[in-house]
């Protein structure tokens, strides 16, 4: 076991102002699923794209290479949360994100 196993961050998803929680080491979009949140998915390894969103406040880090997001657009802020893990409370933009 290591300290990510007793992991719990809370993601906020604005604008829609929801709000889920991540435990242990699941990504996300795995731990939207189980919040009951839907957030745009796809591929859901980190190439397609169609999670992407931006990164208001916290940090996440990931276990894989992801070819997803360029230099750029991970310096403005985008990430993929289909791959993206919590290093912290968070706080997402996604607009296309309900309840489900």
């Amino acid at each position: 076991m290591n300290a990510s196993d007793f992991s719990l961050f809370t993601v906020r998803v604005e604008p829609a102002g929801l709000q889920y929680d991540v435990e242990g080491d699941l990504s996300l979009l795995e731990a939207a699923d189980f919040g009951r949140v839907q957030l745009p998915s796809s591929c859901r390894n980190g190439t397609c794209r169609t999670c992407m969103c931006r990164l208001l406040s916290g940090e996440v880090h990931y276990d894989i290479e992801w070819p997803g997001l360029s230099a750029e657009e991970k310096a403005e802020g985008w990430i993929l949360p289909c791959v993206a893990k919590p290093c912290s409370d968070v706080v997402i933009e996604q607009n296309a994100a309900s309840a489900q």
